[in-house]
């Protein structure tokens, strides 16, 4: 890998995503991009930006426990979206 950051134009996300859903052999279809993206922004701005990548990890991770659906991943994301509407870091309470 270079250490230069790529930046992926808008119009090959979706190939981006499809090709990651064939390297794991994920449905295509059972993954709402923009779910997730909006999940990633509500974090990174309520939380913190390191939070972002991290909540879509465990959002997966949760909808995948459950059973790997669309529904899954909706539910896990309004979960994760909640509690990022509502965080106060500790440290505001100092």
């Amino acid at each position: 890998m270079s250490d230069t950051p790529k930046h992926l134009p808008v119009e090959a996300l979706d190939d981006w995503t499809a090709a990651v859903c064939a390297a794991l052999d994920i449905d295509r279809e059972s993954v709402d991009v923009a779910l997730l993206l909006n999940l990633a922004r509500d974090v990174a701005h309520g939380v913190a930006r390191p939070a972002a990548p991290l909540s879509a990890y465990l959002a997966g991770l949760a909808a995948g426990r459950a059973g790997g659906t669309r529904e899954d991943t909706a539910d896990a994301v309004a979960a994760i979206t909640r509690l990022a509407a509502d965080w106060e870091s500790p440290e505001t309470h100092s």
